[in-house]
């Protein structure tokens, strides 16, 4: 007999709040009252100053102490933590987040990642600088929410952290390519121009090219160095994605010269993570957290699958990778309940005459693999006793 869940059309909101509880997901109160959003600095409203304190996820308005330059969140019991603001508030990066007073470092956890940011006296390199800080810290705020280690590989953990070289290509210089090796994410600042950004776009075909998906895509990578390579899930990811021993090269070659398989969208998210397990992976993980930040987005908005009248076929217990989980009735409704909002979502952009705000398809084999990755992290977070402060992961 079929479990109920395999019939119903799912709650994104009840499937992962209790009743009474606060919704989460980049939405938050400023001590007026008035909503305020992760990148938030300051409340239009009252002119409180705020702050984003990525321990606990949360954007808090703050009070000066006696001491300046050293904040408390406002309204907290005493003893009140103490917090000095990120040094990079004052940059073009715009930085919003808390650093605790005690700690040895100007910079939060965020900017402690950047081992190389661009020349600021060059044109446009201060916008481009701002954009990809921004894009960053959604990525980081996201990561620390879920329970992942990150760690400074600049001045926390040279071995295995993680760290970013924000690079612009010289005149007459071959374009540097985003890219990860070692804990070293590597960005060509390029990106964060939208004409030059869309331009390869065109150029690649692609249905989907940001700065946080590169960015995603990168981290992807870097996680499969720490919680795949050598460890109890090695085998099961190449069960899975496929072995990655194959020639990289050479699969890259392939996949420019002859492109990716005519079925690729039976088994993967995307034409490129056709092209070698390594980069299913990483096209996989990134795509886990867009589906995990937009659903907690949308539960912080309020927003309920049950409100959307469309007849959509639901993936089942069957289709997730471990269907015997414990979790995977919770998975599975937050999964059809995705499906349903970018569906609607979708036809919302073609109204307005854009592309699809989700241009991708799931398949069975896809959810697969994303339910794999979810497992991963799961299994990550338990293992350091890390609490999550995602409704989803």
């Amino acid at each position: 007999m079929n479990s109920p869940v395999e019939n119903i059309a799912p709650s994104v909101t009840e499937a992962t709040r209790a009743p009474g509880t606060p919704r989460r997901g980049h939405t938050y109160r400023c001590q007026c009252g008035r909503p305020v959003f992760f990148h938030n600095s300051l409340c239009l409203a009252c002119g409180a100053a705020l702050g984003y304190e990525p321990t606990h996820a949360e954007v808090h308005s703050l009070q000066p102490t006696k001491t300046q330059g050293i904040w408390q969140i406002s309204g907290a019991d005493a003893p009140a933590p103490l917090y000095r603001r990120c040094v990079n508030i004052d940059t073009p990066a715009g930085c919003n987040w808390l650093v605790p007073a005690d700690h040895p470092s100007t910079l939060c956890i965020a900017c402690r990642l950047n081992r190389t940011i661009p020349n600021l006296n060059e044109p446009d390199n201060c916008s481009h600088w701002r954009m990809i800080e921004m894009a960053k810290r959604r990525l980081v705020g996201q990561l620390i929410a879920i329970g992942l280690p990150v760690h400074s590989k600049v001045e926390e953990d040279p071995e295995h952290g993680v760290m970013f070289d924000f690079l612009r290509t010289p005149p007459g210089s071959a374009p540097i390519m985003t890219s990860h090796g070692n804990g070293l994410i590597t960005l060509n600042i390029e990106e964060a121009d939208d004409s030059i950004r869309e331009a390869v776009r065109n150029q690649m075909n692609e249905p989907y090219r940001t700065l946080l998906g590169h960015f995603r895509h990168e981290i992807g990578h870097y996680y499969w160095d720490r919680l795949i390579a050598g460890t109890p899930w090695h085998e099961k990811f190449r069960e899975l994605f496929g072995d990655e021993r194959a020639d990289y090269a050479a699969a890259l070659q392939a996949n420019y010269i002859s492109g990716p398989p005519p079925n690729w969208q039976e088994s993967f998210i995307s034409s490129y993570a056709a092209t070698h397990p390594w980069e299913d992976w990483a096209e996989s993980w990134a795509h886990y957290l867009h589906m995990v930040d937009s659903l907690d987005t949308a539960i912080g908005l309020g927003l309920n699958a049950d409100d959307i009248e469309l007849d959509t076929e639901p993936f089942t217990l069957n289709d997730l990778y471990a269907p015997d989980d414990p979790d995977a009735a919770r998975v599975l409704m937050l999964v059809n309940g995705w499906m349903e909002l970018v569906t609607a979502l979708n036809e919302l952009a073609r109204s307005m005459g854009h592309r699809d705000f989700y241009p991708f398809v799931m398949s069975r084999t896809v959810l697969k693999k994303l339910h794999f990755i979810q497992l991963v992290v799961k299994s990550q977070r338990e293992a350091t006793a890390t609490p999550s402060h995602s409704e989803l992961a």
